[in-house]
């Protein structure tokens, strides 16, 4: 097994190249929009992860006690979502045939507890604003070659990244492996 790795910092030209590497996604074709928003989550993660931690001390230095309690409320969330897809039969079946409903719902159940504990405003800005930039980010750069390279080292198993580890928890990469293991059996098949 590959040991974890850290991608690099991607340079600013590379990650906010300009409007030409930019392009709607088309939301008729979610397996096309989910392949691109993953494999952009995988390439960017350090720049992602770069630019959530600004934003989450910026908000954390302004809102310290409110912010830590989102942590922990989502932290607990998505560690419970990850425990009952593992270990329940029903849930682990929903995450594989909705990964992007599952996610979801572990998001509104954060928000939900959020709401008992009047920390609403800053987790939606401390935590979830950065979701959202580097959902939109993801969800509309354009993949350029080193992108797709980097990718599919990461799903044959030859690096694995922090990313990469939360997709699979979450279920994200299931597929890509499924695709690969397919596209080498039909070429077993063909030789």
């Amino acid at each position: 097994m590959a040991k974890v790795e850290l991608t690099p910092l991607r340079p600013w030209d590379d990650f906010f190249p300009g409007s030409d590497r930019f392009a709607k996604p088309d939301v008729r074709d979610l397996p096309k929009w989910n392949n691109r928003v993953v494999n952009n989550l995988l390439y960017y993660q350090t720049n992602y992860l770069a630019m959530a931690v600004m934003i989450f001390l910026i908000v954390g230095f302004l809102n310290p006690m409110e912010m830590l309690m989102g942590m922990a409320v989502v932290s607990l969330v998505f560690l419970g979502s990850v425990w009952a897809g593992e270990n329940k039969a029903m849930i682990k079946d929903f995450k594989r045939q909705n990964p992007t409903l599952f996610v979801m719902a572990v998001m509104l159940a954060s928000y939900f507890l959020m709401s008992l504990f009047d920390g609403v405003m800053v987790f939606i800005f401390g935590i979830t604003f950065p979701l959202l930039l580097i959902f939109a980010h993801a969800s509309f750069r354009l993949r350029n070659m080193k992108n797709k390279l980097e990718n599919k080292m990461e799903g044959v198993g030859l690096k694995k990244s922090p990313i990469g580890i939360l997709l699979d928890a979450l279920g994200q990469q299931e597929d890509g492996l499924q695709k690969i293991q397919e596209f080498l059996e039909g070429k077993l098949k063909e030789g």
